[in-house]
């Protein structure tokens, strides 16, 4: 463990005004996974909202199978368990993403933006993102959603990682030490408001997401189904995925589940 504070259930609950998620809070020094953890709990139904934090993931995974990488008491790792909820994988991709870039936004002061479909840049750099992952039941669906923010990483655990894409820190962006319990419970707070909204105004959701999205109007190249496509991004729709107007001609749209972007660029 590091020399940073530690994360503090006490400190965390003292500020939350949640009414889905956060119901109880558990957290962990040491874990394989925290999406792990959290579907552990998923036979009771009673522990709808909950919401795991570990210090330390020996097994953290991010999309498409890719490693989270965290030091000890480093970052913000955290999975909440959603239960019995309609079939909105995509929104609640879209609606997490969200609160996300709004909380760390706040937070420094500056914007973050979204890269489709769940990280969260700041300077062009990774500095949070996430995992939604589901099992069908009758007639709802079950998810957990796991949140990894970088906080504490100094330059040199980025260098000794060997990432493909660069990514960042909290306390690199702000040269300070962001306090982490308070971090996450501005999460909590917002997360919980935005899953509100989410159920009765999609359309506010995707307007947020549009907002903070890095990706609209650029020109990308993206993987799917091991083949290539290159164009310009008009837009993303929630059950289809990202809309491209592609260089060869038409319009197509992508859903993440199966796409990867492989290059971004501004458009000429």
């Amino acid at each position: 463990m590091t020399d940073f504070a530690p994360l503090d259930i006490d400190m965390i609950e003292a500020g939350l005004d949640t009414s889905l998620v956060a119901n109880k809070i558990l957290l962990y020094k040491a874990t394989s996974s925290t999406n792990d953890v959290a579907w552990e709990y998923a036979s009771n139904r009673d522990n709808n909202g909950l919401c795991i934090f570990a210090e330390q993931q020996h097994a953290g995974r991010g999309r498409r199978g890719n490693k989270w990488l965290s030091s000890p008491g480093a970052g913000i790792l955290c999975s909440i368990l959603l239960l019995d909820m309609d079939d909105a994988g995509e929104m609640l991709t879209l609606a997490a993403a969200v609160a996300v870039a709004e909380t760390i936004s706040e937070r420094l002061g500056r914007e973050a933006k979204i890269k489709w479909p769940n990280d969260i840049f700041l300077n062009g750099r990774k500095v949070a993102g996430l995992l939604v992952e589901s099992r069908p039941g009758r007639g709802v669906v079950d998810y957990v959603l796991g949140i990894g923010i970088n906080c504490h990483q100094d330059r040199a655990f980025f260098e000794n990682a060997q990432l493909d894409n660069p990514a960042t820190s909290l306390d690199i962006e702000t040269n300070s030490t962001v306090d982490r319990n308070t971090l996450a419970c501005d999460l909590l707070n917002t997360l919980d408001r935005r899953l509100n909204v989410m159920q009765t105004d999609t359309d506010s959701i995707i307007a947020g997401w549009k907002a903070a999205a890095g990706l609209l109007g650029h020109h990308v190249v993206v993987e799917h189904n091991r083949r290539r496509f290159a164009g310009n991004c008009t837009g993303i729709d929630p059950a289809r995925g990202m809309v491209l107007q592609l260089d060869s001609g038409g319009v197509r749209a992508f859903p993440a589940a199966q796409t990867t972007i492989l290059k971004q660029s501004t458009c000429p």
